[in-house]
């Protein structure tokens, strides 16, 4: 659905009349495009105090297509080594080195913080570091005009290359919703990928509740960078499902998720494996706890938690996971922050959450396959449109970017974490939100 008022600002009596009542501004985000693939601009490589990794993380920039600069005048992205900083004194480094710059970013540019994590070890370390989060959070909702900021921490024994997928999607059109996130990285080798404009080539991926929706849009992105999609949704919507994958070059598989032999018949379609396992399949039954009757608790719990746990566990334990595989499931910023009448949906969606954060490293370990979450926020779909007018601006607007995401954001979210390349990134939940004022 068309976001009117996003038009409005856009013309010279709106952004007059919003700056008089002073409503929000938001910015038209550069999304990626064949005809723009990157970010117009050069890249600011900053450091705060000393740092053990700024040859090589030098290095990994310049894999992303920007060149990378020491001043610009306007950069399109700044990225601020603050490994480095391991007191509160060491702070005053971050300050000085953005404050200079921070005004001059160009429209939708991207700022990343590099940092490490926090070590019980050292609380001095630990408060440094951890001051880089509320630092980075802040800084997202404040630098306006579609901008992002997020912190990217890089283990102690870790190499900046084991970042480079991560730099290439945050330092691009692809996290034009992504904003105000903390992305930490293991200490995993990443994978090989030969050719950046189709890292997926020669993997089979299948995404589920891919009919329409944030699922078809997911699985057209990963066909896009030359993935072999299975696509799977209910046998009501085989009409759509078909469409969807007659337009991709996929194989469609009208199937219940939660069957009981859901595990065996994905495993059958995929006679040589899975390399990417997509978990969109879900749906809402809402209504006040006091008024929901044990039927919708029941359908919500089913499809987007119990038979995310069931296929997931039967496909590892079948191996029809390849080694290297990646599984990505969906949550949602209701999981984070709550809604009201969505105990059911929001208990599922945490549930999604707490999967991911136990199976990542254990999946990692006992099979080579990572285990990652995407939370997307307000995302315009046709569930959104039918949303009332009032609730729906509202949702809209309570972000740092003030404006709804689209399917594809959340599809470049997935396709980032579907890569070879994101070995090292494991057990993470990104919120694809435009950093939601709701929530931690």
């Amino acid at each position: 659905m068309a976001d009117r008022y996003l038009h409005l600002t856009g013309t010279a009596p709106g952004r007059f009349l919003t700056r008089r009542l002073g409503l929000p501004q938001p910015t038209p985000l550069r999304r990626w495009t064949l005809e723009t693939p990157r970010l117009d601009g050069p890249l600011l490589h900053l450091t705060a105090g000393t740092s053990a990794i700024r040859d090589g993380l030098a290095k990994v920039l310049a894999t992303t297509g920007l060149t990378v600069e020491a001043r610009a005048a306007r950069p399109a992205g700044i990225v601020l080594d603050a490994t480095g900083v391991t007191s509160a004194r060491g702070l005053a480094e971050v300050h000085a080195a953005l404050h200079p710059v921070v005004r001059s970013l160009a429209p939708g540019g991207r700022i990343v913080v590099i940092g490490t994590p926090p070590t019980v070890e050292d609380h001095h370390q630990a408060a440094a570091q951890q001051a880089l989060e509320g630092f980075v959070r802040s800084l997202g909702k404040e630098v306006g005009r579609g901008s992002t900021v997020q912190l990217l921490r890089l283990p102690a024994d870790g190499t900046p290359e084991a970042a480079e997928s991560t730099l290439r999607f945050l330092l691009s059109p692809r996290s034009a919703y992504v904003s105000g996130q903390v992305i930490e990285l293991t200490s995993a080798a990443p994978g090989c990928v030969p050719d950046w404009a189709a890292p997926l080539a020669g993997r089979t991926a299948l995404v589920t509740g891919a009919a329409r929706g944030i699922g078809a849009s997911v699985a057209s992105v990963l066909a896009r960078d030359g993935a072999q999609v299975i696509v799977l949704d209910v046998p009501g919507a085989r009409d759509h499902l078909v469409r969807t994958a007659d337009r991709l070059g996929a194989t469609a598989l009208p199937l219940d998720i939660t069957a009981p032999d859901a595990a065996a018949r994905i495993a059958a379609a995929a006679p040589d494996g899975l390399d990417v396992l997509v978990h969109n399949a879900g749906i809402t039954r809402d209504r006040r706890l006091a008024n929901m009757p044990a039927e919708r608790w029941a359908q919500v719990m089913e499809v987007n938690l119990d038979s995310v746990l069931r296929t997931t566990d039967e496909l590892l334990a079948s191996g029809a996971l390849n080694r290297g595989g990646r599984i990505v499931a969906t949550a949602s910023i209701a999981g984070i922050a709550g809604n009201d009448g969505q105990t059911n949906y929001a208990a599922s969606k945490a549930g999604v959450i707490g999967l991911v954060r136990s199976l990542g490293p254990r999946a990692a370990a006992g099979h080579g396959v990572t285990v990652n979450a995407v939370a997307p926020g307000f995302i315009e779909t046709r569930m959104t449109a039918a949303v009332p007018f009032l609730i729906r601006e509202a949702g809209r607007r309570m972000n740092s970017l003030s404006q709804g995401g689209l399917p594809a954001d959340v599809a470049e979210a997935v396709a980032w974490f579907a890569q070879p390349a994101s070995g090292a990134v494991n057990g993470q939940v990104l919120r694809v939100c435009g950093q939601s004022l709701l929530g931690a």
